[in-house]
């Protein structure tokens, strides 16, 4: 019944699910405190998991639109890695440190959008353009792992679970059969643990002071103990 109304029913299932949780996680950050950063990454992680759902679903019918659809739904997954950044040098360098990163952002954007302009877009565009970016945020939260800043042990074993998720996209579908899955419908589900470890890491992350905050507490406590 579903081959009949769907193009690719589990890949279009499995993306879908994604997206519910992605989105009940930026309608929930408000309410929890998670940053305005953070929230946008969550967002534009369920605008890319919905479109990817339509895209399996209907749109990968016709040959002439699957392959603009399915570059547009890759740049949503490029500027999703761009406020996982923006967000992550915030927490662990402060705010107003980023410039130098946005810098790299946009240099790795404008080459995902040469590549895709030449036909050269998915997964493997993303993995070669992204990867600077994705190492960044895995050196970040290791830099704030090793400074002892409170929450990087959570993060880290999200990024971790994020990365064995990754993994799951290259595993052969003579592997992924044996769950009754195809190799895009396993990666959809695998890579929602990782966000729900996210979501957790940076809820803690939210109750806890910023870098700026952390240091004006010293300043203020070292200023009283000089009185």
């Amino acid at each position: 019944m579903l081959e009949a109304m769907l193009s690719e029913p589990l890949p279009a299932l499995t993306d879908l699910a994604l997206g519910l949780v992605a989105l009940l996680f930026a309608v929930r950050g408000a309410g929890a405190g998670v940053g305005r950063t953070w929230r946008r990454m969550f967002w534009w992680a369920a605008i890319a998991a919905l479109a990817g759902a339509v895209h399996h679903a209907f749109v990968t019918f016709s040959d002439a639109w699957t392959g603009p659809s399915w570059a547009l739904i890759s740049a949503m997954v490029v500027i999703t890695i761009s406020y996982a950044l923006a967000a992550t040098v915030e927490d662990v360098l402060g705010p107003g440190r980023g410039r130098i990163f946005w810098a790299l952002r946009m240099a790795s954007l404008l080459a995902y959008a040469v590549l895709a302009a030449f036909g050269y877009y998915g997964v493997s565009t993303i993995v070669a353009c992204e990867g600077v970016t994705m190492a960044s945020v895995l050196v970040l939260w290791v830099l704030a792992y090793r400074r002892a800043m409170p929450g990087s042990g959570p993060m880290l074993v999200a990024l971790a679970a994020n990365v064995v998720a990754g993994i799951t996209r290259a595993m052969p579908s003579s592997l992924t059969e044996l769950v009754g899955l195809d190799p895009v419908s396993l990666y959809h589900l695998a890579q929602i643990p990782p966000m729900a470890l996210l979501y957790v890491a940076i809820i803690e992350r939210s109750a806890m002071p910023s870098p700026a905050s952390a240091e004006l507490d010293v300043a203020v406590d070292d200023d009283a103990s000089a009185r």
